[in-house]
């Protein structure tokens, strides 16, 4: 009974948090609608709890217990805390798209240096232009997930991304996620759509600025890749200490066509990256490499569900985890081979280094095959750093912390190394050496 009295006032507290923000949604009529059956859709559901297998090493109703209110629209305040932040987040050379606290900034976006084959626009803008109904509705598309469907409810800007048919973009796009309050939410959902044979570099960037804190961030991503396109797609989750971070990528890759993507989290207290990536066109190949390096108390969980929908598609799975103290890091991977599939070839590793006795690693790699002519395979291990290599490393002159760091640094090369763009490339291993700074 104290159970039902519980979820009945915590269902009570996120109605109340919807109804608040209501006025500042976009979108009326049709999206309106849409937004209602989201929040419909996640009211039933209520927050993911160990009971569902998707979601059984990440409970939100322990670890984010509730909705958090929507933050308030940035202020010149606001803009000027978040500045200082993207100035430090920043990829040399790339095009910047800046959401702050939800909201798209265009004072501190790179609007005018984007090529003619590009065409950007605020999913604020696309919501309230009733001309723009079916890509509106396109853009809040939604799933089983009720973190997706609460999305959906509340999300109140992002970026939509075009990219033209056979259009390379010289530089890379980098859309930055910036949190400027405490004590609040923000729900973002970025749509970037590839043409056939385009060629693009995209990163997506969370941090906080310096006085944020306590925050909650909910963000979905919807990706279609063309036929015959590629895409290198990096994802960095750097969010403040105490920070709540949910993030989702809906992703459909065509025919011939090529998807890099990478993902690393080494911030914020509770995060989660859940990928559902569809193998829509025969040819598709997908590469993914991801990396949690987590400490303190963080919990880290990365989710792939990889959907071989169509024949002769490819996907490679390589993700790395370094756990310190009491951190959890949580891998599922799961490949799908539909009947229809034949000649997949899919492979998929785990691998964690614990470097405390009171480090956890979970990891869950799965296959469901309905195909009988396939090439699939998964591995999983965990252990310690070594002693007799960092016996040898002292040996040779290297403090204990130096001797770990190297060895760190080289368990997370391969995964690092898989990243296809130089430019992102080096970026993601200098977030990996900060890391490792910080720790000595």
């Amino acid at each position: 009974m104290n159970l039902v009295l519980a979820e009945a006032e915590a269902g009570r507290a996120v109605g109340s948090v919807f109804a608040a923000a209501h006025g500042r949604l976009p979108g009326t009529g049709p999206i309106a609608h849409i937004r209602a059956r989201g929040f419909e859709a996640y009211e039933r559901a209520g927050l993911p709890h160990c009971r569902i297998e998707e979601w059984k090493y990440t409970d939100l109703r322990v670890l984010m217990r509730k909705v958090l209110p929507l933050v308030p629209i940035p202020d010149g305040a606001a803009l000027a805390r978040a500045k200082a932040a993207v100035d430090q987040a920043a990829v040399e050379q790339a095009i910047k798209l800046v959401l702050v606290d939800g909201i798209f900034a265009p004072r501190l976006s790179d609007v005018t240096e984007l090529g003619k084959g590009v065409d950007v626009r605020t999913l604020r803008e696309v919501l309230e232009n009733s001309a723009n109904g079916a890509m509106a509705g396109l853009v809040l598309s939604t799933t089983t997930d009720a973190m997706i469907s609460l999305n959906t409810a509340m999300v109140t800007d992002g970026v939509v991304i075009t990219i033209a048919e056979g259009y390379a973009v010289s530089r890379p796009i980098q859309i930055i996620h910036v949190a400027t309050g405490c004590s609040a939410s923000s729900f973002t959902r970025s749509y970037l759509q590839l043409g056939k044979g385009a060629r693009a570099a995209v990163v997506e960037s969370f941090v906080s600025a310096e006085s944020a804190c306590g925050y909650q961030a909910n963000n979905t991503t919807i990706v279609l890749v063309g036929d015959e396109a590629g895409l290198s797609h990096l994802r960095v989750a750097a969010d403040a200490a105490d920070a709540v971070n949910i993030s989702s990528g809906i992703i459909a890759v065509g025919a011939n066509a090529k998807l890099n993507l990478f993902n690393m989290t080494y911030g914020g207290a509770v995060s989660r990256y859940q990928g559902f990536i569809t193998l829509t066109g025969e040819g598709a190949e997908l590469s993914f490499n991801g990396v949690n390096l987590i400490r303190g108390k963080q919990h880290a969980d990365t989710t792939l569900v990889v959907d071989h929908a169509v024949p002769h598609c490819t996907s490679r799975e390589n993700f790395r985890a370094v756990v310190d103290d009491r951190g959890r890091s949580v891998f599922q991977g799961r490949i799908i081979v539909r009947p229809d599939a034949q000649k997949t070839d899919g492979k998929l590793i785990t691998r964690a280094l614990l470097l405390s006795d009171r480090a956890e690693a979970d990891s869950k790699p799965e296959f469901e095959i309905f195909a009988d002519d396939v090439t699939c395979g998964h591995g999983a291990t965990s252990g310690a750093l070594d002693e007799g290599l960092v016996f040898y490393l002292r040996a040779r002159g290297l403090s204990e912390s130096d001797a770990q760091a190297l060895l760190i640094q080289a368990f997370l090369g391969e995964a690092i190394e898989g990243i296809a763009n130089e430019s992102l490339r080096d970026f993601a291993a200098t977030q990996a050496e900060r890391w490792l700074e910080a720790r000595r």
